[in-house]
């Protein structure tokens, strides 16, 4: 059974990764400010999930592994930072680097001590 509900939460999040990514390269934006947005969502999500304690077995495989895993992804999050480099703009890829990093991690913080609080 887990196999499937990891499978159907990744039926959603991958999709939802695929729509933020065109999104943001809508009328010539940059993918990975859509990277950007996933990786912080999914890493909120993931923190407020495991913050709640006692979460059953089944959700935590289908929103935690099938929706978080197939919505966030480190490695379109890597192949952006060496395009941006590879594009040599340093300063973007530096700030991009610095901002998935320290929004995704104090995301998943917050929504974790968020979630002690409830």
């Amino acid at each position: 059974m887990t196999p499937l509900l990891v499978a159907a939460g990744a039926l959603v999040g991958a999709p939802l990764r695929l729509f933020a990514s065109r999104r943001a390269s809508r009328n010539g934006g940059d993918p990975a400010v859509g990277t950007l947005v996933v990786n912080v969502v999914g890493s909120a999500v993931l923190g407020l999930l495991l913050g709640l304690g006692g979460v059953p077995e089944e959700v935590l495989a289908l929103v935690g592994i099938g929706f978080c895993g197939a919505l966030t992804t480190f490695s379109t999050f890597g192949a952006d930072v060496v395009r941006l480099v590879e594009e040599r703009v340093l300063g973007r890829a530096v700030a991009y680097l610095t901002a998935t990093l320290v929004l995704g991690v104090g995301a998943a913080a917050a929504s974790y001590g968020l979630a002690g609080l409830l």
